[in-house]
């Protein structure tokens, strides 16, 4: 499939919440619930300082996917990329977009002044298959946090941390 990866603006707010809140529907895929998402929220990930927002475009023009991360701001950490989280529709999700914004994603902060030399981010172990992606586009698992998550039924889940060196 063929999609356009671009920065986001404002104008995408409504793409952007819709590809989130659809994510969001399949257990475990997104830590937040359909309901936590909200207008505020996406507007914050689009403004954040420091920030990178991108959404894929498909070619019909609508947001299928969104991937945003902002850099630490404690001096010690200020070369860090950290809170990632990608998001695709759906009906989309299978086709590579999810590669495609990490790729945007590391290229944007390779650019990135002051440098950033690592992207940092966590995975639910309850998600292989993202485990495996973002192994293959060279994240490395450095740590496991027991019980992070913990669901509405009362269920548990680790977090893998995983982290890139630029």
């Amino acid at each position: 499939m063929s999609v356009t990866i671009r920065q986001a603006s404002l104008d995408d707010l409504s793409g952007i919440l819709a590809t989130h809140k659809a994510a969001a529907v399949q257990p475990g895929r997104l830590a937040r619930t359909p309901e936590e998402i909200t207008e505020a929220y996406v507007r914050g990930v689009i403004e954040t300082p420091g920030g990178v927002c991108l959404v894929a475009v498909d070619q019909e023009g609508s947001i299928c996917g969104e991937i945003h991360a902002r850099r630490e701001h404690i001096a010690l950490f200020a070369h860090v990329l950290g809170g990632v989280t990608v998001a695709v529709q759906p009906d989309h999700q299978g086709r590579g977009i999810g590669s495609k914004l990490f790729m945007a994603l590391i290229a944007e902060a390779r650019t990135m002044s002051p440098p950033v030399l690592r992207i940092e981010l966590a995975a639910g172990a309850g998600n292989p298959d993202a485990i495996r992606l973002y192994e293959r586009l060279g994240f490395q698992q450095e740590g496991r946090q027991a019980k992070r998550g913990l669901y509405p039924d009362g269920r548990f889940e680790d977090d893998i941390l995983m982290g890139m060196l630029l």
